[in-house]
């Protein structure tokens, strides 16, 4: 079983498929390494893809200790595996958890990205939302603990913004529900605590988001509504950005529609391979509606 040990220790799982320039691609809380196989089956016929499993996630490993869960670890879990890989520069995709340590590897390991594609990026970032999120996410490891994640795993499929995926495909989200209940309830109970309720509020970083130069792909779901205002946020922040809404999407759109994510997220990286994509023009944020001021 292919692992990489981290600098703390932990041994990471990782899948790998294909050959060419690599994407790694990081998963969301209620995911692991297998939430990532319908891009896999795709990308690899012309890419070297890497999912891992984060640490917490079996078959990686659960440390024990709360202080190994943090928003910097799963940021350098990437850097990780990337160096780990000798992958050089790689294409870097993650779904919400994973999406907030794409964007953290952005700002910390400019280096070590070709891009950045955050899908499913903002809860807990909205105004507003800050205190209810960290509750809810006290809330929920406290059910973690005490019920498993037989239990509790049943209920966090349930949540208002994956009611979507089980309408449009209960095959599919059947999949996603089981694999969810599989999840270590000591390793999901200490991410929650240690990376989701920790980590910082996007506009706390808007200073380095405004800094940014590396092409960057926001994608939200329309209703997957905690992540719309903070897609826009990044959108308006990150001046290599560009934001695609998809249409009647929850929070696990590659999964939901994968035909679409993946046609989308390849355009994207073609273009940066292709050096043609371009940071926004300056004159289109002058804030006029009809000319351009001067003009």
């Amino acid at each position: 079983m292919p692992t990489i040990r981290t600098d703390d220790g932990v041994d990471l799982h990782y899948e790998e498929a294909g050959s060419g320039i690599p994407i790694v691609f990081v998963h969301e809380f209620a995911g692991d390494h297998r939430s990532w196989e319908p891009q896999l089956r795709f990308f690899a016929r012309r890419y070297r893809c890497i999912a891992y499993a984060a640490r917490g996630y079996p078959p990686s490993s659960v440390p024990s200790d709360p202080a190994a869960y943090s928003q910097d670890r799963a940021t350098d879990d990437i850097a990780a595996v990337i160096n780990g890989l000798g992958l050089g520069r790689a294409h870097v995709v993650g779904l919400s958890m994973g999406a907030f340590a794409t964007l953290h590897l952005g700002l910390r390991y400019p280096a070590l990205a070709r891009s950045l594609t955050a899908a499913g990026v903002g809860y807990g970032a909205a105004p507003g939302k800050r205190e209810q999120f960290r509750a809810e996410v006290e809330a929920t490891a406290r059910r973690i603990r005490a019920e498993g994640m037989r239990e509790m795993g049943a209920v966090y499929a349930r949540g208002p913004t994956r009611l979507i995926f089980e309408e449009k495909d209960p095959r599919g989200y059947a999949e996603f529900r089981a694999q969810l209940m599989e999840h270590s309830a000591e390793g999901s109970a200490a991410t929650m605590m240690g990376v989701q309720r920790e980590r910082p509020a996007l506009s706390d970083l808007e200073d380095g988001f405004r800094a940014m130069t590396l092409p960057t792909f926001i994608i939200a779901g329309d209703e997957d509504d905690p992540t719309l205002e903070p897609s826009l946020f990044l959108k308006r922040t990150i001046p290599t950005s560009a934001l695609l809404v998809m249409p009647k999407c929850g929070h696990t759109m590659n999964l939901e529609d994968p035909d679409a994510f993946n046609r989308a997220v390849l355009d994207f990286i073609t273009h940066v391979d292709a050096g043609t994509w371009r940071p926004r023009i300056p004159e289109s944020m002058s804030g006029a509606i009809i000319a351009a001021k001067g003009s």
